[in-house]
């Protein structure tokens, strides 16, 4: 009588292909939707920046009547947007921190468009020197 089925062996290689095939996958996946997550500031920050120079256009100045800047700062489910502004009403410097599972990503915009990367997470390493002077969207710039 011939039996069928797997034997312990080949159940057992299955399983270590599927633990490899998961621990490269996961850290990658989880890669990918923290990136898809900062296009969420990146827009928020570029249409915050177009909504100040009109405000500036009308007042000659970038502070708002509550000492804040003219405009209101979006609200984002991961970043919270901030504006100080400066150089008597004349300069302002946005800035994009992240919250929760975003936390450590900043990114900041002043009124000249200087964009700049000054956090981001942890498991990314260090940010690399290019990030004084631009949006990193991904790992290795």
């Amino acid at each position: 009588m011939k039996s069928s089925g797997f034997t312990l062996i080949e159940v057992m290689i299955v399983v270590a292909i599927v633990g490899i095939l998961a621990a490269v996958a996961v850290p990658s996946y989880r890669d990918y939707v923290m990136r898809s997550r900062l296009v969420e500031v990146t827009d928020a920050l570029s249409d915050t920046r177009v909504r100040l120079e009109q405000a500036y256009a009308d007042n000659r100045s970038y502070v708002g009547a509550d000492g804040g800047c003219g405009v209101q700062m979006p609200v984002l489910e991961h970043f919270a947007i901030t504006c100080a502004p400066g150089g008597n009403g004349q300069a302002y410097t946005l800035t994009g921190s992240g919250t929760g599972v975003m936390a450590g990503f900043v990114y900041t915009l002043d009124q000249a468009n200087r964009r700049a990367t000054t956090g981001w997470h942890s498991s990314w390493g260090s940010i690399p020197a290019e990030g004084a002077s631009r949006w990193l969207l991904k790992r290795g710039g």
